[in-house]
């Protein structure tokens, strides 16, 4: 019995030290209020039931989340709305739905008391619906965008509508099965999150006063809700489907609820909210992508996903570092983000935080110096003030040690950046507005026919560029400018190879009508390179997207080969390193392009000017290589018809527009459906045209006889690369300052007589008089070790001093455990 006594106790010991792992983890993943601290703020002779508070219908909420899992296995499987032939474009539902299996089963076996640990644990696990919410929510809208496109891409949509994208199919069908598939999902999650916030806060709101409700009881719990807003806010602030031309003033606060978030919750909590908002934000900037094919919007967040989930852990331990240059923190590590997904193969400069702010003509100004850098910074570092200053507001207990004034002191300082950032650029505007530079006027035809040259007929869409530049010649222009790719059979190719007559043919007839003109005339077209073998024949062919321009006598005088290619979509370099990757792309219809290596630069006889095509030109450093091999113009032709957006084109332009500011050039943009329009160098939108509309523009474009490279233009992307360097040294300067030891009670110095006279007997808080000493060896008096200072958390980590001099000597090593828990 006594054996079989001891084996018992061993097992006991046994769990007792596995569940411990599940506790901790449980404790640190949602903040708690403790029984104690719910005391402290009642009112004198007031009770509370604290029952009622973590008293939670764990089996109700386990048999929702199993029901609805049951339903949304049957309608995805055996009911008349079920998939036909499941793939792994279906996968995502199906690990939804697995998960809320899992949590439904957990939460069942929790209630019942049959897992190692205490139901309360489980009770407080209240993170597992925000994640089930928010993939809920991220693949509801991913579904309803494609459902939208009557999920096919856009050259199945083309041939479904027989070449008319305005007759595309009605999807009302495809809506409302994933209203009926994912939505339940969606509002389950959503209806177990907030009933967990409200019956939990609910006493404690009623019981105490909001000057002593607990750390943070305003954001932690709703902190997935502020994560979403700030993404809508951002998404709002810039050109969207709310509103074309954008709110700027959601800019200046768009990032508060984020900023707000990350500062308050734990760390890998933390990380959680920065995915979330990076997924969110992308996939409500970047909608329109979902027209284009069935890939390209998830690829873009899934690439988006990866960089938050990287970034943000740095940024958070960054902030967790730093003490009182903590309201820098954030706008410095954002700012070195958004330059980071803009660079290399992957980059991806859209939706920035300055391009919420293109319509505000004196802040803008600061790209030339900083380029579109200094702007995104300064709306970060206001987002980063006021987050601050609230945070100080909830956080009553910092109250006391000045926390709220510093916080308002950044405050101040942040309007005082803006306010000079805006004086700065009034200054600028007004000097431009009262010195007119001599120069001279380039008048330029801007064509825009309204189609997608290569998804219709080539002869059809030749026929409208000619009606529409016809209509433009009465007002004798320099020069006549064409869409990207607006003209598509290769002129090189065609205009001496008559294996086909039809494009032979209508080569032949550009040109003839070219040389009519008697003007100079700039057109997107393709351009290629042959590799011959050993015998002369035609070992491998090259094609470039380009651009040609041809002289008022129809010769041709340049062309420029597009360097920055769209990756996925018309480049991929890694052919040899990920074959299955290059395979795949073939495998859904992909062409790739050659890339261009020569910045060319056209010669007109009144400009000189530059073609960056389609996309580069949001690239500020790529386009400043231009200006620096001598362009005085930068014309950028587009082809936005696939996206069949308004939305699409006019962040386009936005993004293009600070192009203009950042070298101190004029901006004209030609485009196939929009935005078509021109822009003075100081950002001033000039005209456009409607959009999706056959229209043309005569753009009198003046160019100053004296143009000076800006400081960006010479120094290109330095202020992004110095904020790095700020934000290491500050991150660097916390972290060694943290390894300092703290200061030690000084021992009095032995050769200082003892007063004659009696000394008073010291208060009772004081160490005990230090007896008289021997003479023949004088015993110096041990100086009381200083209190053990409590740990606050409050993001400053204060270690308690050691308790002797010998454990004061070691080194202070930063309490990473401490950061985490925060």
């Amino acid at each position: 019995m006594a054996r079989r006594n001891r084996w018992k106790s061993f097992d006991a010991a046994i769990l007792r030290r596995a569940r411990r792992p599940f506790l901790r983890f449980f404790r640190r993943t949602v903040p708690t209020m403790t029984a104690a601290s719910i005391r402290d703020c009642l009112p004198a002779g007031k009770r509370i039931d604290l029952g009622s508070m973590t008293r939670s219908p764990t089996r109700v909420i386990a048999g929702f989340y199993l029901a609805v899992a049951l339903a949304a296995t049957y309608i995805l499987l055996g009911s008349p709305l079920a998939i036909d032939g499941i793939g792994w474009a279906d996968a995502p539902l199906i690990v939804l739905i697995a998960l809320h299996y899992v949590w439904g089963i957990v939460l069942v076996f929790s209630s019942s008391g049959s897992l190692p640990f205490r139901r309360s644990f489980v009770r407080r696990l209240v993170f597992v619906p925000e994640v089930l919410g928010a993939f809920a929510l991220l693949l509801f809208l991913f579904s309803y965008i494609f459902a939208l496109n009557a999920n096919m891409d856009y050259v199945q949509r083309f041939i479904a509508a027989g070449g008319n994208l305005r007759l595309a199919l009605d999807t009302r069908v495809e809506r409302l099965l994933v209203w009926a598939r994912v939505f339940p999902l969606v509002a389950l999650n959503l209806g177990v999150y907030l009933l967990v916030r409200v019956s939990r806060y609910r006493a404690v709101r009623e019981a105490c006063r909001p000057s002593h409700e607990p750390r943070d009881a305003i954001v932690r719990p709703w902190s997935l809700v502020l994560v979403l807003l700030s993404s809508f806010l951002i998404t709002i602030a810039q050109p969207s489907f709310v509103s074309l031309d954008g709110i700027a003033m959601l800019g200046w606060i768009g990032f508060v609820p984020l900023f707000l978030v990350l500062r308050s919750v734990r760390f890998g909590h933390g990380v959680f909210y920065g995915i979330v908002f990076g997924v969110f934000s992308t996939l409500l900037t970047s909608y329109w992508l979902g027209t284009f094919n069935l890939v390209s919007l998830a690829i873009t967040v899934l690439f988006f996903l990866i960089y938050y989930a990287l970034f943000t852990p740095v940024a958070l331990l960054a902030y967790r570092l730093v003490g009182r240059a903590r309201p820098l923190v954030f706008p410095l590590a954002f700012l070195v983000l958004e330059y980071l997904r803009s660079i290399g193969f992957l980059g991806y400069p859209w939706a920035l935080a300055a391009h919420t702010q293109y319509a505000v003509l004196p802040l803008i100004q600061i790209a030339a110096l900083t380029g579109v850098w200094g702007v995104s910074f300064v709306v970060l570092l206001a987002n980063s003030a006021i987050a601050e200053f609230i945070g100080a507001q909830i956080d009553r207990r910092r109250a006391a040690t000045g926390t709220v004034r510093s916080r308002f002191g950044w405050l101040v300082a942040t309007a005082g950046v803006v306010g000079a950032v805006i004086l700065y650029g009034t200054v600028v505007i007004a000097v431009a507005d009262v010195s007119q530079a001599s120069g001279r006027s380039v008048r330029i035809a801007q064509i825009q026919q309204s189609n997608d040259p290569r998804k219709s007929d080539y002869e059809q869409t030749f026929a409208t560029l000619r009606r529409l530049t016809d209509e433009t010649m009465a007002s004798s222009p320099d020069l006549v400018t064409w869409s990207e790719t607006a003209f598509v059979p290769n002129i090189r190719h065609w205009t001496t190879n008559t294996s086909v007559r039809r494009f032979h043919v209508l080569v032949r007839s550009f040109l003839d009508y070219q040389r009519s003109l008697g003007t100079w005339l700039l057109t997107g077209n393709d351009d290629y390179e042959v590799e011959l073998d050993e015998r002369g024949a035609e070992a491998d062919r090259t094609n470039y997207n380009s651009t040609v321009l041809f002289d008022d006598r129809g010769v041709r005088r340049a062309t420029y080969r597009k360097i920055r290619l769209v990756p996925f979509t018309e480049h991929f370099p890694y052919r040899d390193q990920l074959p299955w990757v290059y395979d795949l792309l073939k495998e859904f219809d992909v062409y790739f392009w050659g890339q261009g290596t020569e910045m060319t630069v056209f010669e007109h006889p009144l400009v000189r000017f530059s073609t960056p095509i389609c996309y580069e030109d949001v690239f500020p450093n790529f386009v400043r290589g231009f200006v620096l091999a001598g362009a005085e113009l930068l014309l950028n032709v587009s082809n936005d018809y696939w996206s069949l957006a308004e939305v699409q084109a006019k962040q386009h332009f936005v993004a293009g527009l600070f192009r203009a500011v950042e070298n101190r050039r004029p901006v004209v943009r030609t485009t196939a459906s929009g935005l078509t329009g021109s822009i003075d160098p100081y950002g001033r939108i000039l005209a456009t045209i409607p959009q999706f509309q056959e229209a043309t523009l005569i753009s009198d474009v003046r160019i100053a006889d004296d143009q000076p490279l800006t400081l960006y233009t010479r120094w290109g992307d330095y202020f992004p690369i110095a904020t790095a360097g700020v934000l290491l040294v500050i991150v660097t300067g916390a972290g060694v300052g943290r390894r300092r030891r703290p200061p030690t009670a000084q021992a009095p110095d032995a050769s200082v007589k003892a007063p004659k006279r009696a000394v008073p007997p010291p208060p009772a808080a004081a160490a005990p008089a230090t007896p008289t000493a021997p003479p023949k060896a004088a015993v110096q008096p041990t100086p009381a070790a200083p209190p053990k200072a409590a740990t606050i958390r409050d993001g400053s980590l204060r270690e308690a001093a050691k308790p002797n001099a010998e454990r004061s000597r070691r080194k202070k090593r930063v309490n990473w455990r401490a950061i985490w828990d925060e």
